[in-house]
């Protein structure tokens, strides 16, 4: 374990927390999704109801699940291999998958005109662009 009070220690430990963050986040999330499929569509098809999206809401609650377990599965796993080894390739895809996974619920909340749903993505938006500048890291 490297000496924490320099900037390689804080960069070691910044790795783990955001990996954790965001393995916590998006396993909760994706794994709510698949537990209770029916109650997430039915609540996403009231609210993509007006949009343009509201024929393909089965498609995008499946593709964000699938984007969700695989954001928080890398996350969870990289933060882990972070601890053991230091390496955090792992954990860097998982911050590129966090990111895509936040465009694309970004981009629907847009597409719903749900304005204040998508202003509160923007924090997590940047975190995982900062995520995966620090990941990149070795």
């Amino acid at each position: 374990m490297p000496v924490l009070h320099t900037f390689a220690g804080a960069i070691y430990l910044l790795q783990i927390f955001v990996s954790a963050f965001f393995a916590i986040l998006f396993l909760q999330s994706g794994i709510d999704k698949v537990i209770d499929r029916r109650g997430n569509l039915e609540w996403l098809k009231g609210h993509f109801a007006k949009s343009p999206l509201a024929g393909i809401v089965p498609a995008m609650v499946t593709a964000i699940t699938f984007l969700e377990v695989a954001a928080g599965a890398l996350s969870a796993i990289g933060c882990v291999v972070i601890i053991l080894s230091r390496d955090s390739t792992v954990a860097f895809y998982g911050g590129v998958i966090s990111a895509i996974s936040i465009v694309a619920l970004f981009f629907g909340q847009r597409m719903a005109k749900d304005y204040a749903g998508a202003a509160v993505l923007v924090p997590y938006f940047l975190l995982a662009l900062s995520a995966i500048y620090l990941l990149a890291q070795r």
